[in-house]
């Protein structure tokens, strides 16, 4: 079925906040259509952690209707930029990274994307290739192209700026090299983050200079993760990643508010309008559910999302154990007389990353051993085998005594 220039500009610009510009993306997608091209669609992603989560499928769903629309996404992995480091709204910039850890998250990064992307219409660069070779002469002539004012129009730069906080000469580069990775692959169109806008446009001011058609900049929300508030970072433990077990994904999709459902719907799966309207006459707990499976499905099998939802509703509705409790074996060299303090017993089992978290969670009333609400974080647990220790919504742990 052959899709008019009016509807794929109306999937193109549906979800999006910021669009530079409809008239210009309109003139692109009517002239691909005419010379029977597919568009150039940059959208990049520094390798700084392993794996990716739902706040990057937002980008990646996005990247796909492109695709389905006959485009060709160039994905850049930034190595090269990995190692320098960005701040993108954050008061510190990121630590810098050795080749060894970036090649490692690089490779596993694309193992990932293409559970989202199509690999046929998928270019694959690495910024390396045209950095890689630059000398100083190189650096410096790029970098005449801006100015420190241009750079201090971008929010965190102004704002630490203000603040007398220290912005590094390095720092002030980065846009600089994202925006020339657009001159160096062509594109017509760079999609991101709302937080990447100023790198974007300044992608367009380049693309000028050398005499390219600007890029069309289009940026997506930033979801918020599980708390419903920070955005989705794994540094913050608020995500869900797409290598997380059937299971473990269910149920953090399963924890998201009712309100948050509807974005996860919108943005991660790009349910249509008329879709989560008839979604919405459900019962939120069933909307739920429908939202979680889909996701599960779509990162493992169908078989994995029932199993996964079964499982829920017996453990979770039900108020039953899992099937499946991880079992936690404790020697003598950690219990003394068979007794155990309640916090280092809820760390050694994995239910709490420290003392800290742990005692958050005996306050907030979310330990139970043997289903018996445990509340006092001063207290010694006389430890016994089959036991069953509970941290949380979905934390589940057998002590074994060896």
């Amino acid at each position: 079925m052959t899709i008019s220039v009016e509807q794929q500009v109306g999937r193109i610009v549906a979800r999006s906040v910021d669009l530079v510009s409809v008239d210009e993306l309109h003139k692109k997608v009517q002239a691909a259509s005419k010379e029977g091209r597919a568009l150039r669609v940059k959208y990049g992603a520094d390798p700084s952690a392993p794996d990716i989560h739902l706040g990057h499928v937002v980008g990646l769903s996005k990247l796909r209707e492109f695709q389905d629309l006959g485009h060709t996404v160039v994905f850049i992995i930034g190595d090269f930029t990995a190692m320098i480091g960005d701040p993108s709204g954050k008061s510190k910039t990121r630590p810098q990274l050795s080749r060894e850890q970036v090649m490692e998250n690089a490779n596993s990064y694309q193992e990932q994307i293409f559970k989202v992307l199509d690999p046929g219409r998928t270019e694959m660069r690495f910024n390396s290739e045209w950095f890689g070779p630059m000398n100083f002469e190189d650096v410096i002539r790029l970098s005449a192209h801006v100015t420190v004012a241009q750079m201090l129009q971008r929010d965190d730069f102004a704002k630490r700026y203000g603040e007398n906080q220290p912005i590094s000469l390095v720092e002030f580069l980065y846009p600089l090299v994202q925006a020339y990775d657009s001159v160096m692959v062509q594109a017509d169109i760079e999609l991101g983050g709302t937080d990447q806008l100023f790198n974007l446009l300044l992608g367009r001011e380049l693309q000028k200079i050398y005499g390219q058609e600007p890029q069309v900049v289009l940026t997506l929300p930033l979801i918020e993760g599980l708390d419903g508030v920070q955005k989705m970072s794994k540094s913050l433990g608020n995500y869900v990643g797409v290598t997380d077990a059937p299971g473990d994904m269910f149920g953090k999709v399963m924890s998201v508010s009712d309100d948050l459902m509807w974005r996860y719907f919108a943005y991660v799966l790009c349910a249509p309008e008329e879709e989560m309207a008839a979604l919405k006459q459900k019962h939120p707990r069933e909307a739920k559910d429908e939202l979680a499976r889909r996701i599960v499905a779509w990162f493992h099998d169908e078989t994995a999302a029932q199993s996964a939802s079964e499982e829920f509703a017996r453990v979770f509705s039900g108020r039953q154990n899992p099937t499946d409790i991880p079992e936690i074996v404790i020697g003598p060299d950690v219990a003394t007389d068979g007794q155990m303090g309640l916090l280092n017993l809820l760390t050694t089992a994995g239910l709490a990353s420290s003392n800290g978290e742990a005692r958050r969670l005996v306050q907030q009333g979310g330990v139970r051993i043997d289903d018996e609400k445990i509340s006092d974080p001063r207290m010694t647990i006389q430890l016994k085998g089959g036991m069953i220790l509970r941290a949380g919504k979905r934390g589940f742990a057998r002590i074994t005594l060896s």
